[in-house]
């Protein structure tokens, strides 16, 4: 695992090289064993990376890397679990020789490959995590490439008259001539959501590269294409798309009984984690005791092979802390297991770097035990395994059988009723609300607030079930705009997912090209390689993805239960009554921490004059800030957003 770094067509930042070095040590933390760079003869394109050594951690696999022919060189961040399948092919094909190969790093398999196939070829026959520029020496192009559900992270900015793309934005936004200019709208859904979602990134002048696709770009195509906005849409190509493979496993769903879909995930998910254990460095797991770590934990372990190393977080508050599930599941599993209990003074001296990792605001409030477990188990290990992906492929969220029954309930009463009920609701400012009640009991006061009443009537609008889901998902439920410039509220911007036969299938694929890959997996990405983690998938293997699509949702979701056919899978490894327990995710108290040790901080961001600042509207915000420490309101979520945007300004923004 590595980070990466370049831009192609724009002389003034080449012909200046040591900036592709300067530019490479500012993604140390990813890449902290080694660090190489590259730069064209004639000042057209330069390279940097630095290197985690996972595989063939020899020079042999040294970056930047040029093809035997001269053609490409390339910048590579992954891993690519098929490669020795792939060079296997290479070499019956004839295009290298068994004892032709200079190493055993899967990033020669890849130059190799795209040699001999050419790139659109080659991307569909990969399987793993990655991203990479490519440089062609013949056409005088670059390619940008990323997996396909986005593992990896690719940032892209417009510099004066080209392109650079960096692993993180931090290794971007110092560059001379970078905009630094706020996308306003990114910012608005991040408000709300706590998120930024692709391609859009903070910055207007950066887009990130879609899972699943690649570009390619010339000196003469860059030429004329807006500095700002979607502006590699026009280069986009996609090699795989997880909409296809849901339409596509919908149109030829799963053939067997429920036994046998148990069985075939069984098959098709321990090849993944027989694929993904390979490493020539010490390997482990994150484990929660939750079903989808623990499906991974028991396949990595069925193997009876040295114990697994796992490891997991635990909280002073007993309420939030479930170490006590891991640890059970580690002991019957023969696991060599690690609990690290995360305290609020733990969380309050990590909040200071969280502007330096998550290098664009971001605000999973599940981030900071994330960031904790990274480090405890990096002092033990290089790789990690995690559970990602399970929930978004088989059904785990509680919120699609929410949406459904709410969605049932609402769609009976004709629009124009609830559009009406909802307009004569917001009539009343929630702080007009509050005057209104303040005569009722305290008690009633606590539950009948202005805030609540408006996040309620919020829903009630929705046209469709999706709509309803996006209006359940936002933390901000309010009309009121958030930005002093607002003009109208912000919308998603979804990236044309069709609309499946059921409510929950809609909302997994949703989830599965949205969500997972801007909030999930860049929380684990930005937390584990920090430390020089690397972590990895099984869930996300193309074969896991296709099975899981291809089965009927009576074998996913049914009567309340979720993820059935993975269930059963992890009881034949592991007692139920060690697995089965209401979902709680990575819960963290951060609500009572906002009251508690870390209000002066909060408060400090907060502060009227701070937010105006921001350019953000303070009254909805300190209201909501009054209500939440007053524990008439819970804002927790939508409080942190507000909070990781401020820190992040105070630390990107001059």
């Amino acid at each position: 695992m590595c980070g990466i770094v370049g831009w192609a067509f724009e002389q003034d930042l080449v012909g200046e090289r040591k900036l592709i070095d300067m530019a490479s040590c500012r993604l140390i933390a990813r890449g902290p064993d080694a660090g190489g760079t590259w730069t064209s003869a004639d000042e057209l394109v330069a390279f940097g990376h630095r290197r985690l050594s996972v595989l063939d951690v020899t020079e042999s696999g040294a970056q930047p890397m040029m093809s035997r022919d001269g053609r490409y060189v390339i910048t590579f961040n992954g891993e690519i679990y098929n490669h020795l399948e792939i060079r296997t092919r290479l070499e019956q094909e004839g295009a290298v020789h068994a004892d032709g190969w200079l190493g055993t790093s899967d990033t020669e398999t890849i130059l190799a490959a795209i040699s001999a196939w050419g790139i659109e070829a080659t991307l569909p026959t990969i399987v793993g995590m990655f991203a990479f520029g490519l440089w062609d020496n013949r056409a005088r192009a670059l390619t940008l490439a990323r997996d396909r559900f986005g593992e990896k992270p690719l940032y892209v900015a417009r510099i004066g008259r080209g392109v650079a793309f960096a692993s993180e934005l931090k290794a971007l936004t110092w560059l001379p001539r970078f905009d630094a200019a706020i996308d306003s709208k990114a910012l608005e859904f991040f408000l709300g959501h706590g998120y930024i979602q692709a391609p859009a990134s903070i910055y207007s002048s950066v887009s990130k590269l879609l899972p699943g696709s690649f570009v390619t770009i010339s000196e003469e195509s860059i030429r004329g294409v807006p500095p700002s906005g979607d502006f590699l849409a026009e280069f986009r190509q996609f090699y795989w798309r997880l909409e296809d493979v849901a339409i596509a496993g919908l149109n030829s769903p799963f053939a067997g009984s429920e036994i046998d879909a148990v069985e075939e995930l069984n098959r098709v998910l321990t090849a993944a984690v027989q694929r993904q254990m390979i490493s020539d460095v010490p390997l482990g797991a994150f484990l929660s005791g939750g079903i989808d770590s623990s499906a991974i934990v028991a396949l990595m372990q069925a193997g009876n092979g040295p114990a697994v190393k796992t490891f997991t977080i635990g909280f002073e508050e007993s309420e939030y802390d479930e170490s006590g599930y891991a640890e059970a599941v580690a002991k019957h599993l023969g696991a060599d297991h690690t609990t690290v209990v995360l305290s609020a003074a733990d969380a309050l001296n990590r909040i200071q770097r969280l502007p330096q990792i998550w290098d664009e605001p971001f605000a999973d409030v599940s981030q900071i035990p994330t960031l904790l477990l990274s480090e405890v188990t990096r002092r033990d290990v290089t790789v990690a395994l995690s559970g990602d992906g399970g929930d978004e492929l088989f059904g785990g969220y509680d919120r699609y059988s929410w949406t459904v029954g709410a969605w049932t309930r609402l769609h009976r009463i004709p629009a124009p009723v609830r559009g009406a009920l909802a307009s004569t609701t917001r009539l009343l400012s929630p702080s007009a609300w509050d005057r209104l009640f303040r005569p009722l009991p305290t008690n009633w006061r606590r539950h009948l607030t202005g805030d609540r009443i408006h996040k309620v009537t919020s829903l009630i609008p929705a046209a469709t079930p999706t709509d309803l889901y996006d209006k359940f998902m936002t933390s901000w439920k309010s009309d009121e705009p958030l930005l002093l410039s607002s003009r109208e509220p912000p919308r998603p911007h979804w990236s044309g997912y069709p609309a499946l036969p059921t409510i929950e299938e809609t909302l997994m694929l949703r989830d599965g090209v949205d969500y997972l890959t801007d909030d999930v997996l860049v929380k684990v990405d930005r937390a584990a390689m920090s430390v020089g983690l690397e972590t990895r998938a099984p869930f996300l293997d193309v074969k896991v993805a296709e099975l899981a699509w291809s089965l009927p949702l009576s074998y996913k979701r049914f009567e309340g239960k979720d993820k059935l056919t993975l269930r059963r899978l992890v009881h034949r490894y592991v007692p139920p009554e060690l697995v089965e327990r209401p979902k709680a995710g990575f819960a963290v108290p951060l609500d009572t921490w906002l009251r508690g040790p870390m209000r002066e901080w909060a408060e400090a961001h907060l502060a009227e004059e701070a937010l105006v600042t921001a350019g953000l509207n303070a009254e909805p915000i300190r209201r909501a800030w009054g209500g939440h420490l007053r524990g008439s309101e819970n804002h927790r979520y939508f409080l942190w957003n507000v909070l990781t945007y401020q820190a992040w300004r105070a630390e990107n923004i001059s």
